[in-house]
């Protein structure tokens, strides 16, 4: 195993990785310190734990949306409401409104120093 020196907003990581994985590695960080990097610019957000928890389900949600899986297939078949809206907006056109919402039900949730109440 391969160890690589990653920075994810500016701050270093080290990070282990398969023989011959260095691209992808490398691809990967670029994804999450771009993630997170937007989170920070168009948020009032600056905890890093709540930067990348919104980054994480942000990157999830786009997944699902790209890989659709037997579960998908059969509930778009039987004609179910369309899937809760992500978490941030990238380009499937979601408002700052939209984050705005749900940055406020963020705080209300964690509190203001951040911690879970």
């Amino acid at each position: 195993m391969k160890h690589l020196e990653v920075e994810i907003m500016g701050q270093s990581y080290r990070l282990g990785c398969p023989e011959g994985g260095e691209n992808r590695l490398n691809e990967a960080v670029a994804r999450v310190d771009g993630a997170m990097c937007k989170i920070r610019d168009n948020s009032k957000i600056r905890a890093r734990d709540r930067i990348a928890v919104l980054a994480a389900l942000n990157m999830a949600f786009d997944m699902a949306d790209q890989v659709p899986t037997a579960a998908s297939a059969v509930s778009a078949s039987a004609a179910s409401p369309p899937p809760a809206m992500p978490l941030m907006s990238g380009s499937n056109g979601h408002t700052n409104a939209q984050i705005q919402t749900l940055i406020q039900r963020l705080d209300a949730a964690l509190g203001a120093d951040g911690v879970a109440a």
